[in-house]
């Protein structure tokens, strides 16, 4: 007897442990990543569409892009998978539709709770000079992109419209980001949690659907009043100073996952 449920115990352990492993997913997948731009709770809805700020603006936008960059992802039990640097540039315009939506290929299959990007282009990145871009360069120009390549990079368009207590008429405004110097150079990262696991399989794509809420990039921890920058007849211009720090601070905090797909 003693013999038998040796064996029947062995049984149990050896066929426990067969599970286990056979649970574990393997090969390779791919998953998407999906932005998607909104006004507080408001769909964005470029040049027509009234935005209310709390510094009693009222905003008409016709431009919001950025650069995502530098993607990871992340398990439950703290362990990532980097996306390939060299492919972990991309370009998010309201205007574009397909662009949207960033589709992510040969990921090791898994359970995936987090997501870390940046919003811009990383000093190491510029570092490797003009020559070092590979195709980054040439689509952040033609997509309007970039100042120059001795002046860098924009990582955030912001453009549109505006009038307010004093302004009264519809009067531009553009605020851009980016390096501004050696020391300023305004380059975010942003970490979300998943409220449910994205399970990467090789026969299922998760789509994460990210909403950016583009009132915070003036209307969010720090707040920026538009009409406070307008002057020489050439609308509210922000592309400069130790604004752009907090601006970028409030680009950082405008994203949350809503929902993850796996089918």
């Amino acid at each position: 007897m003693a013999l038998v449920a040796t064996l029947g115990l062995l049984y149990t352990v050896s066929s426990c442990s067969s599970d286990s492993k056979s649970s574990t997913p393997a090969g390779k997948g791919n998953i998407d990543i999906e932005f998607d731009q909104v006004f507080g709770d408001a769909d964005l809805i470029l040049n027509t569409q009234t935005n209310a700020t709390s510094q009693s603006e009222d905003l008409k936008i016709s431009t919001v892009k950025y650069i995502v960059s530098n993607i990871v992802l992340e398990k439950a039990d703290g362990s990532t998978y980097t996306y390939p640097k060299a492919d972990s540039y991309f370009i998010v315009d309201e205007a574009n539709e397909a662009s949207h939506v960033l589709s992510l290929s040969n990921i090791p299959a898994g359970d995936y709770t987090k997501i870390h990007f940046g919003i811009g282009v990383d000093k190491a990145q510029w570092d490797l000079g003009l020559s070092g871009q590979g195709d980054l360069y040439t689509n952040a120009d033609a997509a309007d992109m970039v100042w120059s390549w001795a002046a860098g990079y924009k990582f955030v368009a912001f453009e549109g419209t505006f009038t307010s207590a004093t302004v009264t008429s519809d009067t531009s405004f553009m605020v851009h980001t980016g390096k501004t110097s050696d020391t300023a150079y305004n380059y975010e990262e942003v970490t979300l949690d998943f409220p449910n696991a994205a399970q990467v399989r090789t026969d299922v794509t998760p789509d994460v659907h990210i909403y950016a809420n583009v009132a915070k990039i003036i209307d969010g921890h720090h707040t920026i009043k538009l009409e406070d920058h307008n002057g020489m007849g050439m609308g509210a211009m922000i592309m400069g100073g130790d604004i752009l720090t907090d601006i970028m601070h409030n680009v950082s905090e405008m994203f949350r996952v809503d929902h993850v797909h796996n089918d």
